[in-house]
């Protein structure tokens, strides 16, 4: 919460995941919403009824969006998609992991992933930022959809790669690592301006 009110001024979004609301009970998510629109990367990953209650959960709590894995295929997605329609939130699709460990598998299907997001209507797909070349290619097939990309500098991502293709990037733990989370948050919103 102290670093969420340090760094508004200097940030877009708040997005949390499972090891804060865990520790701190799904009602973070409604405290941070009081300093901006909250995203729970939740990436869901379940059947269509689990997940459209997770979405559920989430929306009621006011998440402003919530973040669901392609892989889980057109019905979970669409699950999710409904649930979010009836809260006024948004869906973004995980097509591959910004770690290294996102090629293995996810690669292989990743464009696909883009593909059905941008069909089934979601708002914006999760790209690795850590391969500004797959963020572009992605960013081609989700054609009019948002780009958010995670990996950016603890995980080795470059924001100045980025710039011209995400429509955000992920900088949570620069941010909240830092000695001055304040003063991080402001040079990255200073980079990002250009």
């Amino acid at each position: 919460m102290e670093i969420a009110d340090k760094t508004e001024r200097w940030v877009s979004l708040i997005k949390v995941n499972y090891p804060l609301v865990l520790s701190s009970g799904i009602e973070i998510i409604g405290k941070l919403a009081k300093f901006k629109p909250v995203i729970a990367d939740f990436k869901i990953a379940d059947i269509p009824y689990t997940s459209s209650l997770i979405s559920k959960i989430a929306f009621e709590n006011e998440a402003f969006a919530i973040i669901c894995h392609g892989f889980a295929g057109s019905d979970t997605l669409k699950a999710v998609k409904g649930v979010a329609r009836e809260y006024g939130g948004e869906v973004y699709v995980v097509t591959e992991l910004s770690s290294p460990g996102g090629e293995e598998f996810l690669r292989k299907a990743s464009n696909s992933i883009a593909e059905l997001a941008r069909k089934i209507g979601c708002d914006g797909i999760i790209a690795p930022g850590t391969r500004p070349d797959r963020v572009k290619e992605l960013k081609e097939i989700a054609k009019g959809l948002k780009v958010i990309c995670p990996g950016i500098g603890v995980q080795g991502g470059d924001i100045e790669s980025l710039r011209e293709v995400a429509d955000y990037v992920i900088v949570g733990r620069s941010i909240y690592q830092a000695e001055d989370p304040e003063k991080e948050a402001r040079k990255i919103y200073e980079i990002l301006r250009g």
